[in-house]
């Protein structure tokens, strides 16, 4: 879906899937190839942006996403943009309070876990890494890319808005929603409200060869 948008906006794209019958999918619209976003084909400054749009909450395991990210690092052109989406720790508490079961015996727990050790490996979802948006930047920033910025994609007050669609017959209103987008923008200076986003994106540079 991304590589569509983005063909459509003019850009070249090439799209790594692992999942064979994602990559076919993709074939119609941009060039597209299985492989793993911790060892990727690519050499080395071939990108002008790199997205990792799945690898980083895919992969739980502390070490597997530092290698992503360092893929990234490697194949973006010096100067290039790396942007990487995340889960936010706290998206499943706000989530489960839209379906009002979030107090119940088989959702409490789960969604407990979650918030205690960031990973969800059981029911009603896949094997996943929930990050803290801080936490999100110092991983890119250890992979070594600079001016690292962190937006809340949904903003904070995106669980308003699916509470009405879950609990209200007639769904949010036009004006609802778009007090919902103006909280997204009016919140992007302030990163403590990031904690209310349902999904993150994490964007930074990679460093210049051009000597200062």
């Amino acid at each position: 879906m991304h590589a569509e948008w983005l063909v459509e906006d003019g850009y070249e794209v090439s799209l790594v899937d692992p999942i064979a019958r994602h990559v076919d999918q993709a074939t119609s619209v941009c060039a597209a190839s299985l492989g793993d976003a911790r060892a990727l084909d690519a050499g080395d400054d071939s990108y002008d942006v790199v997205q990792l749009l799945g690898p980083l909450y895919h992969l739980p395991d502390a070490d597997d996403r530092r290698r992503a990210l360092a893929e990234a690092r490697r194949v973006v052109k010096p100067g290039g943009l790396v942007a990487a989406a995340a889960i936010n720790r706290y998206a499943s508490l706000f989530e489960h309070v839209t379906y009002a079961h979030l107090h119940t015996e088989r959702m409490y727990e789960p969604v407990s876990k979650i918030l205690r050790t960031a990973v969800h490996d059981g029911a009603h979802f896949t094997l996943a890494y929930f990050h803290r948006a801080e936490e999100l930047a110092d991983e890119l920033r250890e992979a070594g890319l600079t001016d690292v910025q962190v937006f809340g994609i949904e903003g904070p007050a995106w669980s308003l808005v699916k509470a009405v669609e879950q609990q209200a017959s007639e769904g949010p209103s036009e004006d609802l929603i778009a007090s919902a987008m103006a909280a997204a923008r009016m919140a992007e200076p302030y990163p403590e409200l990031l904690a209310a986003s349902s999904h993150l994106l994490a964007v930074g540079r990679a460093p210049s060869n051009v000597a200062t």
